[in-house]
């Protein structure tokens, strides 16, 4: 064909190549969406100009989605990163919901958000953002130096857990129930001795001045 008549034909509206029409139109919608969010890590069901690019960037983000041949998929891949250098999270160690959540955040903080405002219930673009923060808190020792690097830039360090102070072994008896106990057996070791000479043995059962017993030699021996 010469080039004549392939000029005429794609003055009428003739597609050489229909898969890069297709992903022409995608990444048109993709451009529409970061307009209003700021970021392409769309949730799945995410839609923009009446297509589905949630499900189409989850798509291309797989090994070999961005189609056959290096040359186009290397093209493709620049054209993406054009719009949102951050639009494959996975090749960044991370998931695309971290890194709209992490969006959202910094979205928050530089419309006049305090980072202590920021709790769970605190939701952009139907995000809970708030939520989101306390988990990247926790969990802050779990991520990788780049997380770790873009959070402590927004302020958010790891979250420092309470310890547990153990109780201390009470040395003292009180007035208590146990002290009171502890005092009835003394007397009761005393009476024995001071009757028989010597501490009890341990099937000794004293009778105490009240008319009450008192297991005095399972006592001692305890």
């Amino acid at each position: 064909m010469s080039g004549e008549h392939a000029a005429e034909l794609e003055e009428l509206g003739i597609v050489w190549d229909t898969a890069d029409a297709a992903f022409a139109e995608n990444l048109a919608a993709v451009r529409a969406y970061f307009e209003l969010h700021g970021t392409l890590a769309a949730p799945r069901h995410a839609t923009a100009l009446d297509r589905a690019i949630g499900q189409w960037l989850t798509n291309i983000r797989r090994p070999g989605g961005l189609g056959k041949g290096p040359e186009r998929a290397g093209r493709r891949a620049r054209e993406l990163a054009a719009v949102d250098p951050d639009w494959n999270p996975r090749g960044h160690g991370w998931t695309v919901d971290w890194q709209r959540h992490h969006t959202y955040l910094a979205q928050l903080l530089t419309g006049g958000a305090r980072l202590d405002d920021v709790v769970p219930g605190v939701t952009l673009h139907g995000e809970d953002v708030g939520r989101g923060l306390a988990t990247q808190r926790r969990d802050f020792s779990k991520l990788n130096e780049e997380q770790q690097r873009r959070l402590d830039k927004l302020g958010v360090k790891n979250a420092v857990r309470a310890r547990k102070t153990p109780a201390k072994a009470t040395t003292k008896a009180g007035p208590g129930t146990g002290g009171r106990a502890f005092q009835k057996g003394l007397e009761a070791m005393a009476q024995y001795a001071a009757r028989e000479g010597r501490l009890p043995g341990r099937g000794v059962v004293q009778v105490m001045a009240d008319g009450s017993e008192h297991r005095t030699g399972i006592r001692i021996a305890n």
